[in-house]
């Protein structure tokens, strides 16, 4: 999907690719779990060679799930993974004007309280999954058994807790914020989108001088 003329850059080739590459070998990781957890969804491994195959492909995704994470956390921990205070309070009181009306949201900065939310639930319960899940690979023998046992449920949790917020970062990024997905597909999101969603930034951008808009074949500096 190609910026229409005007658009504002929001994000780099390097940022939609770690993302991406998260999103799709987090999605191929559920599968293939939810494969291997339950026997009515066997089914699942047809296509890949049955069990030994969701076990293979799940294995060798969660390598690759690990680095993005790690890549991930690494790049937006700093703008995403740290609430600022008072401003991520007063947009949490007002609940972001997603659950009724507020006549002004109050402004934050390049992602607001419920993004970093989401940032946060994928790198803290994305790194329990990395961890338990490296410990189920190995199997007995570098932890007592008491201590394996509790890697399952764990495991299981950080799925149920990462799945349930996938849908909500979905929603949002769809049909909740009109014009907020194109930010990951061509990099660009419309300006009166932009300004709705991320007022503040949009005017430290202005004010840096690091405002990018699209000229169609060009792009210069605002």
């Amino acid at each position: 999907m190609k910026p229409k003329k005007g658009m504002v850059k929001v994000t780099s080739l390097y940022e939609r690719v770690v993302h991406w590459v998260l999103a799709i070998s987090c999605l191929l990781l559920c599968y293939t779990g939810l494969g291997m957890m339950f026997e009515s969804l066997n089914f699942l491994g047809i296509i890949i060679g049955g069990l030994k195959g969701l076990k293979i492909v799940h294995n060798f995704t969660a390598i690759i799930f690990t680095v993005s994470l790690i890549l991930a956390i690494k790049m937006w921990w700093r703008e995403a993974g740290i609430f600022v205070f008072p401003e991520d309070i007063d947009w949490v009181l007002a609940a972001g004007g997603y659950l009724w009306h507020v006549d002004k949201v109050p402004e934050t900065g390049k992602y607001n309280p419920g993004q970093k939310a989401f940032f946060l639930v994928v790198a803290l319960f994305g790194a329990m999954m990395v961890v338990t899940g490296f410990f189920m690979w190995l199997q007995p023998g570098f932890l007592p058994m008491e201590a394996l046992r509790w890697m399952y449920p764990l495991h299981v949790f950080g799925f149920v807790v990462i799945f349930a917020f996938f849908f909500i970062h979905l929603y949002l990024g769809t049909i909740g914020n009109p014009g907020s997905v194109q930010a990951m597909i061509s990099g660009y999101m419309e300006k009166p989108v932009l300004k709705m969603l991320h007022p503040k930034w949009l005017k430290e951008m202005e004010h840096e001088g690091t405002l990018v808009v699209y000229k169609g074949e060009d792009k210069k500096k605002a």
